[in-house]
């Protein structure tokens, strides 16, 4: 999956999220950013700037 989030931002996209819910964790992958930063035990996503108002709600998903 690390490898396709790859190509998508190298094919322009701007925010990609790689939910790992074994670890409980995220990868937040930005085009602006060489690498992605993890994220752990985060209870909710937003698109920030780039996506004003998109939220994801990650208990659902932890709880799997």
């Amino acid at each position: 999956m690390r490898k396709k989030m790859a190509t998508y931002r190298a094919n322009g996209v701007q925010l990609g999220w790689l939910l790992l819910p074994e670890e409980r964790a995220v990868e937040v992958w930005r085009a602006s950013e060489p690498n992605p930063e993890r994220l752990e035990d985060v209870t909710t996503l937003d698109g920030g700037e780039l996506f004003p108002g998109l939220a994801l709600d990650l208990a659902p998903i932890w709880e799997v």
